[in-house]
């Protein structure tokens, strides 16, 4: 009963303090990917202030990422701890969601067309999804203990709004940088009374990244992929 009260008390006083809004703009360096280098997509990138005591989070919380031309979207999902995904199937064919390392793990099975299936997330991580069908969709759900996050816009802004006065731990994910990468942008930031705290322009190399091919849910190479005309041959063990 202790720790209820200690937290229902550092909400009460977190919300009783000025509030401000936590901004900034993200600039992705030295990339392969051409969305990057053609178009200037700084999107996907995780930003989260870490308080300097826990807090209650929502536990009904309900979120949605989509299965739609053999893609996830979005590609990147930040969601609070206690959250219920959902991921519905708006293709003309199976898919089967499933994450087998990092964060928590989860196997939807092989489900129809214009069927959902969904997961609560009840651990704070980095969930890396993949369809066990087609080898090419992937996405990461970031599962946050703190209410206080943002995923960057196309543009590379982010906004992080009402968060409290105080000195919170500013921390990043983009899943094409090194963790030594991120690991150098890790700070505190000091939120006053100004209604706006401005972090400016975050510059994150994607120097030293390697993409790893995945295997499927059960550790194995992919076999081809099917002609999506509806029938699915037994996925290999």
């Amino acid at each position: 009963m202790t720790w209820r009260l200690l937290i229902f008390s550092s909400v009460t006083a977190a919300a009783l303090l000025p509030a401000a809004t936590v901004k900034g703009r993200v600039v992705l360096r030295d990339s392969r990917e051409h969305a990057v280098r053609a178009q200037s997509d700084f999107s996907g990138v995780v930003i989260w202030l870490e308080p300097p005591a826990p807090l209650a989070l929502p536990r009904n919380q309900r979120a949605k990422m989509l299965q739609k031309d053999k893609t996830f979207i979005p590609h990147v999902l930040a969601v609070t701890v206690g959250t219920m995904v959902d991921l519905p199937n708006l293709d003309p064919i199976f898919h089967n969601a499933f994450s087998n390392y990092d964060g928590q793990l989860f196997d939807l099975g092989l489900y129809p067309p214009r069927s959902s299936k969904g997961v609560r997330f009840t651990r704070p991580g980095l969930v890396r999804v993949f369809c066990n069908i087609h080898s090419t969709m992937s996405a990461v759900i970031a599962v946050m203990d703190t209410p206080y996050f943002a995923v960057t816009k196309e543009n590379g802004r982010f906004e992080i709004a009402n968060v409290p006065e105080g000195t919170y731990g500013f921390r990043i994910f983009h899943e094409r940088a090194t963790d030594e990468t991120l690991a150098r942008l890790n700070r505190q930031i000091n939120v006053t009374e100004d209604p706006e705290v401005d972090l400016g322009e975050i510059v994150i190399s994607e120097t030293g990244y390697l993409a790893i091919p995945h295997n499927n849910k059960y550790g194995k190479a992919y076999t081809p992929a099917p002609d999506d005309g509806g029938v699915y041959p037994a996925t290999r063990k």
